[in-house]
């Protein structure tokens, strides 16, 4: 492992956003046009559900007219040849970095192609539109709702995200605001456990003072440079 050293990456809104993806606050804070407090709550879902539902239905199906981008099939290709441990954790919701071919991949954010049954937990890939009022079909309880973990809701998977921090050699955030927990806290978390940290990133995030190189430019051009760079290491 020495050879090979075990890497956990982080993506944010700024690897899709090449693809055409908005970021996830745009001007004045918001998220495509909604203050996110109105679409992106547990009590934004309960005031208001037709809106939580039509929005995350509007998103679902903007990924039909957008592709992967080289930042996704980059780190794609690097899940592919890298002989060592790897973690992709990502903020985003949408699907590019599937489609692109990733497979050590965490979502910890939600997908917006899938149902939660907020009664059961159960979950079901969902490609169209998703009313109000439909039923789930483990439990039949008219409690489907976006698979979109809301503000204030804990985000998945942060167990196994902690614990492959905690056995990171390197840890990279890449195109990440580094704003919002606990995503932000990922790289000291990191650098406690002895990873070098690397940030590739537009501009600099609100944790660049925690890494140990930042590299800004657009993902597009950075990541694939990386991902060349770190596989002709390995093979040398």
């Amino acid at each position: 492992m020495a050879d090979h050293p075990s890497i956990v990456i982080l993506t944010g809104a700024g690897v899709s956003a090449e693809s055409g993806i908005a970021t996830f606050r745009g001007p004045g804070g918001l998220w495509e046009g909604h203050r996110v407090e109105d679409v992106c709550t547990p009590e934004a879902l309960a005031r208001d559900p037709a809106l939580v539902h039509r929005f995350y239905d509007l998103r679902r199906a903007a990924l039909d007219g957008v592709q992967p981008n080289a930042a996704h099939r980059a780190l794609a290709r690097l899940d592919a040849a890298w002989p060592g441990e790897l973690l992709l954790v990502t903020q985003n919701v949408d699907d590019l970095h599937e489609r692109a071919g990733s497979t050590r991949l965490l979502h910890m954010h939600g997908k917006l192609r899938s149902a939660l049954c907020a009664r059961c937990g159960a979950r079901a890939a969902w490609a169209g539109a998703l009313p109000p009022g439909t039923a789930c079909a483990a439990c039949e309880a008219v409690a489907l709702r976006p698979d979109i973990v809301f503000f204030g809701e804990m985000p998945y998977g942060i167990d196994a995200i902690e614990a492959a921090l905690a056995r990171a050699d390197l840890f990279v955030s890449i195109g990440t605001s580094g704003a919002v927990y606990p995503a932000a806290g990922f790289v000291r978390t990191a650098r406690h456990h002895g990873a070098a940290t690397l940030e590739l990133n537009l501009d600099p995030s609100d944790g660049s003072i925690w890494f140990d190189e930042s590299r800004m430019g657009p993902a597009g051009v950075l990541v694939p440079a990386w991902v060349d760079e770190l596989l002709s290491r390995a093979q040398a």
